[in-house]
């Protein structure tokens, strides 16, 4: 076991470090493979050893060696959260194929969010091969049926549609992108209507709290639109690990003894 949580400890930072480069470079639509890493203001290429997920970050005081220039947050920050991540799943369904396709159902949550939290966009070519993917996972399930995923799928798009539909309407104006809808289809198809439904449900209170905090503090005003995917991507890994015993628990507070 010890030996599962090494192998999947040093996997997920080595795959955490890669998605700091989709999550960089596909908004500004540059290749995922070519050129070699290098700082975004002096343009030196990154050596090897300042390149060690979270080790470098720390030697280098977050501040590129070179020119000094800060390196962003995020990066230590997505290089911890997936190892975290994969190993949260590991602990809920040990080594598996679901586990596997867990870890990139997680790794897409990852990107997603923090894209859509720097640029406000969530990319199609993130969500769209995710929702083939998980649709032709389906089958194979034993908790999630192709017919279920469907649904899931339609439910959450469905739902943010009709949300954009009635917002357009009232206010003449966009009140959801059409990234939200796609990545809900993702998410829906991987976990099924109950499941996206309470992600809906989480997402959208925690979005009004932090809304309401920069109401307050940072003085915007009700005009002020924040990021949803950035809120939907942590409720879906949420739904995944935690969102089953909260629906049952919740259902238990109706039935009669």
């Amino acid at each position: 076991m010890v030996e599962k949580i090494i192998i999947i400890v040093l996997f997920g930072l080595a795959w955490g470090s890669f998605l700091n480069v989709v999550i960089f470079r596909l908004p500004l639509g540059m290749s995922l493979m070519r050129p070699a890493s290098s700082c975004p203001q002096c343009k030196t290429k990154i050596k090897f050893y300042d390149n060690i997920p979270i080790f470098s970050y720390v030697f280098l005081r977050g501040k590129c060696r070179t020119c000094g220039t800060e390196i962003p947050f995020s990066y230590f920050l997505v290089e911890i959260l997936t190892p975290l991540s994969f190993l949260l799943i590991y602990q809920k369904y040990s080594m598996s194929f679901f586990f596997i396709a867990s870890c990139l159902f997680a790794s897409a949550m990852i990107v997603l969010g923090f894209i859509d939290f720097y640029h406000q966009i969530l990319p199609d070519e993130i969500t769209l091969p995710g929702l083939v993917l998980a649709l032709v996972y389906a089958p194979f399930r034993s908790d999630l049926s192709l017919t279920q995923a469907l649904i899931g799928a339609v439910v959450g798009a469905g739902f943010l549609l009709f949300i954009y539909g009635a917002y357009y309407f009232l206010r003449k104006k966009e009140g959801l992108g059409m990234g939200d809808v796609t990545m809900m289809l993702l998410i829906g198809a991987y976990l099924g209507w109950q499941l996206t439904f309470f992600t809906l449900i989480l997402a959208s209170f925690v979005g009004a709290i932090v809304g309401v905090l920069f109401i307050l503090f940072q003085k915007k005003d009700l005009q002020y639109s924040l990021p949803f995917g950035t809120f939907l991507a942590p409720a879906a890994y949420f739904s995944l690990l935690w969102g089953e015993q909260i629906i049952q628990v919740y259902l238990g507070l109706f039935r009669t003894p």
